[in-house]
């Protein structure tokens, strides 16, 4: 092998599962719509909520489902709880989405 080449590991689809998890967990454009608030900056529920329009329960839902996956963190603060994003990175996918969105006008 040339120096500077390296060789391509053959990929199952059990190395997918977790990328799968994180992406059915996007799934909801609900859950969307908080992540992309959280790109902003760390959020308590009650701002979420207003946010989204739906009861504090079913945000707190999303929120577990997003944590689950490691998207988001969460720290207590007295009698609330504020979610930040874990992985800014995340953020790529979305401009990614945008640009495909934008060739298809």
């Amino acid at each position: 092998m040339k120096a500077g080449t390296s060789k391509k590991t053959v990929k199952k689809s059990a190395d997918f599962r977790r990328a799968a998890e994180v992406f059915k967990a996007l799934s909801n454009p609900n859950r969307l719509l908080i992540v992309d608030a959280l790109s902003e900056g760390e959020r308590c529920v009650a701002d979420l909520t207003a946010l989204v329009g739906l009861d504090m329960s079913t945000v707190s839902a999303h929120l577990a489902v997003l944590r689950n996956v490691g998207i988001v963190s969460d720290e207590r603060r007295s009698t609330q709880i504020f979610y930040s994003l874990r992985r800014p990175c995340l953020m790529n996918v979305f401009c990614c989405l945008d640009e495909f969105h934008s060739e298809g006008d």
